[in-house]
C-alpha cells in the first residue's frame, strides 16, 4: 500500500500547475489532499476518475476554505465524513477510510498564524482530535494519520529553530502535543527511515526562493500506530514536486 499526503492549497489551482499529469505517473494507491478549497460540484472529478481513483471530498461550509479529500484505487470498506465535532466538521478536517483491519485518517490540522483566537482554536482542536484518536484506537488499532499538521515537532523538522521560537507551528505547547501524540503510541514514518535535517514539506511564499534554499517546515505527515511499525517499508519526501507551496510525503507499507 503506497500512500501520499498533500496539502494542494487549493486543488483547482494544483490541477492548473500539472496535479493530474503528476497522478498519470502512479505515484501512489492512496492520496490524502489537504486544503482542496472547494466545493465537489466544482472540482473536475471525472479527472480522477478517469486515472483509476475512487475520490471522496469533504469540504468545508465556507466557501474557498479548509476541505480534505481521499482518493483511492482500493476501494474503502466504509468512509466516515467528520468526526463529529462541530466546528471540525463544519471546516471539512477530518476524512476516515477503513481498508480492511486498517483505518486511514485524512486531516487538515488547524493553522493559529492569523491571530490569537484562532491559535486558541487550535489548541482545542488538538485535544478533541486526540480524544477522538484515543476512542477510535479501541477498535481500530491499525490507524495512518496523515495531513498537514501545521506543527514542527522538533529543532530538526525546521530550518531556524531559534528564530520561530515564538511562531504558530513551532510554540512549546504545540511541540509537546505532538510529544503526547507520539508518546501514545504514534510512530513518525519519516524519522523512522530518515534522522538527518534539512527535510521540509513546506516553504513560505511571504519570502523569495525559500524552497529553492531549502528554508522550510516539516509540518506534513504519515504516521502509524505501532501495530503498523511492521509493515513500514519506506518513507520520502518530494519538494521537486511543485503544484503548491506544500509537497507531497510518502509512505509505503506491506498489508
Amino acid at each position: 500500500m503506497r500512500i501520499i499526503s498533500y496539502n494542494v492549497n487549493g486543488v483547482r489551482a494544483a490541477i492548473k500547475k500539472g496535479l493530474i499529469d503528476w497522478l498519470k505517473t502512479n505515484p501512489a494507491d492512496i492520496i490524502c489532499l489537504q486544503e482542496i478549497k472547494a466545493d465537489k460540484a466544482d472540482i473536475p472529478v471525472e479527472m480522477f476518475d478517469e486515472l483509476g481513483f475512487h475520490s471522496y471530498w469533504y469540504s468545508a461550509q465556507k466557501k474557498g476554505y479548509s476541505g480534505v479529500a481521499i482518493l483511492s484505487k482500493i476501494k474503502p470498506d466504509n468512509i466516515q465524513y467528520g468526526n463529529g465535532i462541530t466546528q471540525s466538521d463544519a471546516e471539512g478536517r477530518v476524512l476516515r477510510a477503513d481498508l480492511g483491519d486498517i483505518t486511514l485518517i485524512n486531516a487538515y490540522y488547524p493553522s493559529g498564524t492569523s491571530g490569537d483566537e484562532r491559535q486558541t482554536y487550535k489548541y482545542q482542536w488538538l485535544d478533541e482530535f486526540h480524544d477522538y484518536l484515543t476512542k477510535l484506537r479501541k477498535t481500530r488499532s491499525k490507524l495512518i494519520v496523515s495531513g498537514d499538521y501545521n506543527i514542527c515537532h522538533r529543532a530538526i523538522d525546521i530550518h531556524d529553530p531559534i528564530g520561530n521560537k515564538k511562531s504558530s507551528g513551532f510554540l512549546p505547547d504545540e511541540r509537546a502535543w505532538m510529544d503526547k501524540f507520539f508518546d501514545a503510541g504514534f510512530i513518525d514514518s519519516f524519522r523512522f527511515f530518515n534522522p538527518q535535517p534539512g527535510h521540509y514539506t513546506w516553504w513560505s511564499a511571504r519570502f523569495k526562493d525559500l524552497r529553492e534554499r531549502n528554508k522550510g517546515w516539516r509540518i506534513d505527515y504519515i504516521n502509524v500506530t505501532e501495530p503498523l511499525k511492521v509493515a513500514l517499508i519506506d518513507a520520502a519526501i518530494y519538494p521537486q514536486i511543485k503544484h503548491s507551496d506544500h509537497c507531497p510525503v510518502y509512505l509505503e507499507l506491506a498489508v
